[in-house]
């Protein structure tokens, strides 16, 4: 494995959540980190600058990741200011909860083009100019084995990132690019908290066998265990959610 003081992370959705706690993770690793948002400058250059204080070496650059042209600028950068890409952690996304019955279909397409398209921008940009050795890692869910009412358009997204995913790390064959899915369970992020009651958050965590919701921490040491060590682990869906499902 190539010393990680010379590796170079981009982490959509690196303003908060998930995101964030990958992009800190991989700084603190050795990586330089590029922190993609979509619509909060201000809370990616924060993870930027918990980065840099850390003593590591962070940028940012915004983008919608369904536009090809916007993500391609973020590759550039990457190239630009750190000399080339080694890791994406794919980690943006989006989860409007409706029945199925009720979702307006202009909701869905929104879900699609954030979810679908955008990890095949992400990952074709990926595929062309990740730099040999290195890892792609998108995000599913773990609610593709829960089979939750009201999350029939965000599952089904992320059944298709699924297979995006295993196709890819197929298709990388002879460049020694490992291409892996994080589907986390429950876990305690602005996403998973919005339009949810106390209640029923207190429920959900209490469902886990572990009895608490993961927290983006948990989710990062995956990511960083697929972003380095874990050069044998290929093409899989890995599953973390304390025990979930």
């Amino acid at each position: 494995m190539a010393d990680n003081a010379a590796r170079v992370a981009l982490v959509t959705g690196g303003s908060g959540g998930i995101g964030r706690a990958v992009a800190e993770r991989l700084g603190a690793d050795g990586f330089a980190v590029v922190v993609h948002y979509a619509g909060n400058k201000e809370r990616a250059e924060e993870t930027a600058q918990a980065v840099i204080r850390a003593g590591g070496r962070a940028v940012v650059v915004g983008g919608d990741v369904a536009d090809e042209t916007a993500m391609a600028a973020a590759f550039d950068l990457a190239e630009r200011e750190f000399g080339g890409i080694d890791v994406v952690v794919h980690t943006a996304g989006i989860m409007p909860l409706a029945p199925i019955a009720e979702m307006d279909l202009d909701t869905f397409d929104r879900v699609q083009r954030t979810n679908v398209r955008g990890t095949f921008v992400v990952d074709q940009l990926a595929a062309r100019r990740l730099r040999d050795g290195g890892a792609i890692i998108n995000f599913s869910t773990s609610v593709t084995r829960l089979q939750q009412p009201t999350y029939g358009a965000y599952a089904a997204s992320k059944g298709a990132v699924e297979a995006l995913t295993l196709i890819l790390a197929r298709e990388l064959r002879g460049r020694n690019i490992t291409v892996n899915a994080v589907a986390p369970g429950p876990t305690a992020t602005p996403l998973f908290f919005a339009g949810k009651s106390q209640e029923l958050i207190d429920r959900i965590a209490g469902l886990n066998p572990m009895g608490r919701l993961g927290t983006p921490e948990d989710i990062a040491e995956v990511v960083a265990f697929l972003a380095g060590p874990g050069r044998w682990v290929n093409g899989q869906v890995i599953f973390a959610n304390g025990g979930a499902a």
